[in-house]
């Protein structure tokens, strides 16, 4: 491939890079993470409420990875309240794995950038045949993309299996219990998809700019390298 394509390519996976990089970033500052809607699931009972009449008792939920808000209804209105996982939720909530999903998605930002800032190094550059040419882009890309994958699945393990949302609607609640009634991920969960699929698009930009993945022997490599233990 002449030159100035791969200049083109290492151009475009490098902005890509950068604005996944600021994507996660503004990803982790908001609440939206999850939304959902909670059932006050004493009052409901104590009423009887069937229908129609359920609706008063649903109210509202959405948070992030450090806050969130969430709409207590018991038949008296809405009651907005406001919480934050640090450290107010630590002890209910899997600390370990929320932990580990904004520590994840600290390296994902730090390695996005590392792969930005090596994918125009590579566009204007003269790298070396190590870690600053193509096999870097390639580990910086594959590490980039295992870290969003890991957030996806500790961040949904914590909200589906260990029931997150329920766990927070009945955060400090004495006589009224609330069940979850419904959830779903919300836009920062999916920024955090699509940059994974961008740094999986990198690698193969990398493969069509025509670097061989790593640990890849071609035919013709092969051939020489038997020509040449012939010769001694």
């Amino acid at each position: 491939m002449p030159a100035q394509q791969k200049k083109i390519i290492f151009c475009i996976a490098g902005v890509l890079s950068f604005a996944c990089a600021l994507g996660t970033a503004a990803a982790i500052g908001t609440q939206l993470w999850v939304k959902g809607t909670i059932l006050c699931k004493t009052g409901a009972l104590l009423v009887n409420a069937t229908g129609q009449e359920l609706e008063k008792f649903i109210g509202k939920i959405q948070y992030g990875l450090f806050y969130g808000e969430r709409v207590r209804q018991c038949g008296l209105g809405g009651r907005p309240f406001q919480f934050s996982f640090f450290p107010d939720l630590l002890k209910i909530i899997p600390a370990s794995i929320h932990v580990s999903v904004i520590l994840f998605c600290t390296v994902l930002i730090v390695f996005a950038l590392v792969g930005a800032g090596f994918f125009m190094f590579n566009a204007f550059g003269s790298p070396y045949e190590t870690l600053h040419g193509p096999i870097g882009l390639y580990l910086w890309s594959f590490i980039a993309c295992s870290c969003g994958c890991l957030i996806m699945i500790l961040f949904s393990s914590e909200v589906k299996i260990h029931h997150l949302s329920e766990k927070i609607a009945n955060f400090k609640e004495g006589s009224f219990t609330f069940k979850t009634h419904s959830e779903q991920f919300a836009n920062s969960f999916w920024i955090i998809l699509v940059c994974s699929l961008v740094h999986f698009l990198n690698a193969l930009l990398i493969r069509f700019a025509g670097f061989e993945f790593p640990f890849s022997k071609s035919k013709d490599s092969g051939t020489i390298t038997g020509a040449a233990d012939l010769m001694y």
